[in-house]
């Protein structure tokens, strides 16, 4: 692979003609709606007017078995950020702040992280739900602690609907209530965010976290009346859709304002299926249950120029394999943990290379099944595996207070009955659906709230679920029987058996990872330094800190000489320099940085010092006269002069610059010891290239 992108980037060096089509690394965005069905969008056969998004689709590949991480918010989002089954991170339902510990714990490597620390600004608006500090709790970690350097957010939901809500908090600082409807407000904070902080000479992560169609609803009266009736809860539903779908037309105009449409990959997707049974098509369930409609959500990946336009892909995916997708990318280590996800690149580029033609050529191969674990739901487990499905029920019931949730329906009921206003309240849905969307009315809304309450997670249960025995497995063929109507279990044993094997591996394996918040220990953490990498090599100077920061190649591939491997620098720098940013090391300035490229023979004719010095070790040990090695050498500026003062070295100029350059630049490579390398990567600084000639 490696000699394929060489190649590449060699020709695009050449050819400033096909500069649309390079392999550096993209922006990223991630769209994210809340409860929005698999059959909601226009290009999804839905009944919305989605425009925008319809154009994402056409110009990029469309899923059609895209998955949620999870049938409910907090376990979802939790996924698409770590690439891992949630329930590994203590996530095992939607989280309340207020009454629970659980949060997403700073032990867990998220995409935002490991992108910043390839470079990328950071920023996240929108929903969060992963966990923020309550009176009660006070030290759960904010977005910041997951690696985003912005964020704008709200703990849960917008509150008291999408309207004008008073729940969001700026870089960790309550921002009070706000004019508008938040897809609007989240995006205008994005594109000010764009025009304020973004740098142009790096390239940018901007995780945006919508909270429509989730309840309660709001949307403008004028595009609610094209459904019809605001009355009925339907139609004010598929106005905050289109609403939604109007304010990203505003922030992907801004996006290529500011920079090629190639230059940007856009995701979107849902984080769970919709709570509206007549959302899901002919799927079975809804939100918060592991049938297909629980969990089967739009997904759309749109690049230009690199991801086929207007393709519909059958693979089944998900949210779990975002980290490892754009981890290859983004040309960014994978974290060394286990990951759940599996990097789709295959289905977007030839031999899943970036820069490949931009259709399917390679056979893509899951490393693990898709798997779900959501301990509320029945059933509580999921496994997918090419084109069949099982579903697994736990043995026995989790000890609601079922009494007390009964009254407490009842009193709601009553409450409407009294009112005179059922019929205002549950016109074209139910009473059933309506204690998941919200009522109007103030008394039944917040008995409502203690009704959630009532149903949500207790972690107490945690010991008892991570024992969980499961007694019921249902088989189903999704090709022939897309709404689980058929178990196959009986007809089908063998398949049967081995996907019921596949799915109690993966159940053992999270619950023994799992966290237990009920035991009062510390959630897990992890050690700042754990973030970066030890690359393969026994080097420990600023300069190797340098090439791996900036992913400068140091070794020739097969069949390359010395002075293929040069060209190869150069066209990294080059595009380093041109597109994204040099990062500088502690104890490495621009002078070295500059003797560097004089070493490599950057704008030299061609003569190249390390036709001699070979890196990594800077030294040629393979002759029968051995030159010194560079390495932790101690010379004067008089030395160095005199060292250069030979037949070899006639090539190389004697100016004081230069002199100067190679000097700090031969100073880089005096190693430092162990416990001093990382924080020469972590305290890096950008080196300005604007206007450089050389």
């Amino acid at each position: 692979m490696r000699r394929i992108l060489v190649l590449l980037l060699l020709l695009l060096a050449r050819n400033p003609a096909v500069e649309s089509a390079t392999n550096e690394r993209p922006n990223v965005v991630i769209l994210l709606a809340d409860d929005l069905g698999w059959r909601d969008l226009g290009c999804y056969d839905g009944p919305v007017n989605t425009p925008t998004i319809d154009s994402l689709a056409k110009g990029g590949t469309r899923f059609s078995h895209f998955y949620s991480g999870a049938a409910v918010c907090s376990p979802s989002r939790a996924v698409l950020l770590t690439g891992r089954a949630h329930v590994r991170s203590g996530i095992y339902s939607w989280i309340n702040d207020h009454d629970q510990r659980s949060h997403l714990p700073t032990g867990e490597v998220t995409i935002a992280e490991v992108l910043q620390r390839n470079g990328y600004q950071t920023s996240h608006f929108g929903k969060w739900h992963l966990g923020l500090p309550s009176k009660q709790f006070p030290d759960k970690p904010v977005p910041s602690d997951h690696g985003f350097d912005y964020w704008f957010a709200t703990g849960n939901n917008a509150q008291p609907s999408h309207l004008n809500p008073r729940n969001f908090i700026r870089n960790g600082k309550a921002v009070g209530e706000l004019q508008g409807y938040a897809c609007d407000l989240v995006v205008d904070e994005a594109i000010s965010w764009l025009e304020r902080h973004a740098k142009k000479d790096q390239p940018f992560f901007l995780n945006l976290w919508f909270h429509e169609p989730h309840a309660p609803l709001a949307a403008p009266a004028e595009i609610v009346k094209r459904y019809g009736d605001a009355s009925n809860p339907a139609n004010v539903y598929s106005g905050t859709i289109e609403n939604t779908d109007l304010a990203i037309k505003r922030l992907i105009d801004k996006l290529h304002a500011i920079d090629k449409p190639e230059n940007t990959l856009i995701i979107y997707s849902s984080d769970n299926g919709s709570y509206r049974a007549d959302r899901v098509g002919e799927l079975r369930g809804t939100k918060g249950s592991n049938y297909e409609g629980g969990i089967r959500v739009p997904g759309i990946f749109f690049w230009p120029n690199h991801i086929a336009p207007g393709k519909l892909e059958s693979e089944p995916a998900g949210l779990v394999d975002l980290l490892p997708t754009l981890c290859n990318i983004t040309e960014t280590e994978v974290p060394a943990i286990h990951l759940d996800g599996t990097d789709l690149s295959p289905l977007f580029f030839s031999d899943g290379k970036i820069g490949g033609e931009a259709q399917r050529d390679a056979s893509f191969e899951r490393q693990q099944p898709l798997f779900w674990y959501l301990p509320l739901s029945g059933p509580a487990a999921a496994i997918r595996d090419g084109r069949f499905a099982m579903v697994a029920y736990r043995d026995g019931r989790l000890p609601k207070d079922d009494k007390a949730i009964s009254q407490i329906k009842n009193q709601i009921a009553q409450r409407l009955r009294d009112q005179q206003i059922w019929d205002q309240e549950t016109r074209g849905s139910t009473f059933e659906k309506q204690l998941f969307e919200g009522f109007r009315d103030s008394e039944a809304e917040r008995l409502r709230g203690q009704f959630i309450r009532l149903n949500q997670f207790s972690e107490s249960w945690i010991p008892k679920l991570k024992r969980t025995k499961f007694t019921r497995f249902e088989l189903y063929d999704l090709q022939s029987d897309p709404s689980q109507k058929i178990d196959l279990a009986i007809r089908e044993p063998l398949i049967h058996a081995r996907m019921k094997s596949s799915l109690l591996k993966r159940l053992s394996s999270v619950s023994a990872e799992a966290f237990d918040w009920s035991s009062g220990a510390s959630a897990p953490t992890r050690e700042v330094t754990t973030l970066i990498h030890r690359f393969n090599s026994k080097y420990r100077s600023p300069f190797d800190a340098f090439a791996y920061m900036n992913r400068i190649p140091i070794e020739p591939e097969a069949l390359e000489n010395q002075m293929d491997l040069a060209s190869r620098i150069e066209s990294r720098l080059a595009n380093q320099e041109g597109r994204v940013q040099i990062k500088l090391p502690l104890q490495m300035e621009r002078k070295a940085y500059e003797g560097f490229k004089l070493a490599a023979g950057i704008n030299a004719a061609n003569n190249s010092c390390f036709s001699c010095h070979h890196l990594p070790a800077l030294g040629y040990f393979n002759r029968e006269a051995p030159v010194p090695s560079l390495r932790n050498r101690v010379l004067s500026r008089d030395q160095l002069k005199e060292s250069l003062m030979s037949d070899v070295h006639e090539f190389t100029s004697l100016d004081a610059v230069t002199l100067d350059r190679l000097l700090a630049f031969i100073e880089a490579l005096n190693d430092v010891p162990d416990n001093q390398f990382r924080p020469l990567i972590l305290n890096a600084t950008v080196l300005d290239t604007t206007g450089d000639t050389q």
